[in-house]
Formats: C-alpha cells, sequence, structure tokens
C-alpha cells in the first residue's frame, strides 16, 4: 500500500482558538478510516486540511504525495470527494446539474454525456433514473444523502472525505445507506475518511478508528483493539456507549 494522505505535525486554529496540536496522520490508499470523537475535539477541521479549506499555522499537509502548498489546489480538489451532513445539494439544480457540477469544471460535457454519468452515478447509489430530472426540494432525506455521495463519486476521486453524511437521516435509512457506501468502497477501493458521533457506526465502517479528544489523537485501532485494550475511562465510556 502507499500513502494517499499525510498530515505531519499539524496545529490549526481559528484566529486565537487552537483547534488541532501537533496532530500526525497517514492514511494509506483504500482504508476506510473513522473519526469520532466529542464536539470541538477538531475531527472537522481535521477534514478541512486534507484538502485545503484550513491551512495549518504549524505542519504540512500532502494528499497522494504532493504537499499541498505546492500543488494547483483547484485540481486537487476535484480528485477528492466532499460529502457533508445533509448533503448541501445546489437547490437551483436538478440532480443530473448537482451530480455533472465538478466534471462541468474539468471539461464541457455534451447532453449525451451528462446523461450517461448521471445514469452511472444514480445506479451505484440504488436511485431510480427518473429522479435525475427533479430538484432536491423535491426528494428525500435519504435520496437527498445518496444523491450527494454520488455528486461526491462522479468526478471518480481518489479520496472521498465524508462529515457526518448520514447524522440527518432516520435510522432505517442510515443502515441502508452505510451498506451501501460499504459496498461502494468494497467494489472501488477508494480512500475514505469519515466523521461520526456514533460509535456503532464507526465500528461498522472502519477499517480504523481514530478516536479524537482535545484536539489530538487519543487512541486509534480497529474495533477489536480498541475494545480490548482501551486507552483510558474516556475510551472505554465512548466505546460503551
Amino acid at each position: 500500500m502507499s500513502e494517499a494522505i499525510k498530515i505531519q505535525d499539524c496545529t490549526g486554529s481559528y484566529g486565537e482558538k487552537e483547534v488541532l496540536r501537533h496532530v500526525s496522520l497517514t492514511v494509506e490508499k483504500g482504508e476506510f478510516v473513522v473519526i469520532i470523537g466529542p464536539s470541538g475535539c477538531g475531527k472537522t477541521t481535521l477534514l478541512k486540511m486534507i484538502n485545503g479549506l484550513v491551512v495549518p499555522s504549524e505542519g504540512e499537509v500532502a494528499v497522494n504525495g504532493e504537499l499541498l502548498t505546492e500543488c494547483n489546489l483547484a485540481a486537487m480538489r476535484r480528485r477528492i470527494g466532499y460529502a457533508v451532513q445533509g448533503a448541501k445539494l445546489f437547490p437551483h439544480m436538478t440532480v443530473e446539474g448537482n451530480i455533472c457540477y465538478v466534471p462541468g469544471l474539468e471539461r464541457k460535457m455534451t447532453k449525451e454525456e451528462k446523461k450517461t454519468l448521471t445514469r452511472k452515478m444514480l445506479k451505484m447509489v440504488e436511485l431510480p433514473e427518473e429522479l435525475a430530472v427533479r430538484f432536491p426540494g423535491q426528494l428525500s432525506g435519504g435520496q437527498k444523502q445518496r444523491v450527494g455521495i454520488a455528486r461526491a463519486m462522479a468526478s471518480d476521486p481518489d479520496i472521498l472525505l465524508m462529515d457526518e453524511p448520514f447524522g440527518a437521516v432516520d435510522e432505517i435509512t442510515r443502515k441502508g445507506l452505510q451498506e451501501e457506501l460499504l459496498a461502494l468502497w468494497q467494489k472501488t477501493g477508494i480512500t475514505i475518511v469519515f466523521i461520526t458521533h456514533d460509535i456503532g457506526e464507526a465500528f461498522k465502517l472502519g477499517s480504523r478508528i481514530l478516536i479524537m479528544k482535545e484536539g489530538g489523537i487519543w487512541q486509534e485501532g480497529s474495533k477489536e483493539e480498541l475494545m480490548e485494550n482501551p486507552r483510558d475511562e474516556f475510551v472505554r465510556r465512548l466505546i460503551s456507549r
């Protein structure tokens, strides 16, 4: 395996408030890394550092061997899918428009190319083709989330970043989305970094789980490693929820 993401001794701040403190992390290509921890521990900041939305005040970030400070950041971001809670679809665009948005930034697409790509992505997330002409306001919560994943995957990214993507849907829909995401990961071999507040979701999805606390990585390992050897009472309480 080779490195998809390397975060080296990074500190991140918002104004005077330090959110991440000297964090180092390596994610290998094809890993499914899940990050869990209390609110304010730096999870989202860490995720945003990976695609350059947050610039570390100290340290450096490399994606696929390229330092973010030395690469074409716009081009790099097109190789990184990003899915968040509630999908955050463009409300004025159809499902097709949302799915084809990022590929359309890279090259001019014909109507037929857009239809073909949309059909392929909807099939990937198990949605019917007829949704292509609908607007986000005409979709259910689960449908919106699936379209959000389809949009994030449409440019055939190397890395998929997901910030609590299933937090706004009901439990039955959430379990279905988890199964679909696992199947998608197994099929494509894409590298995924996924944030959640749900330890059950973390254990179900992650090939490696990072527990964050107070701006740092407190403990990491597989489900079995964390269950068998929790670092302290904080970890024990977290994994027993």
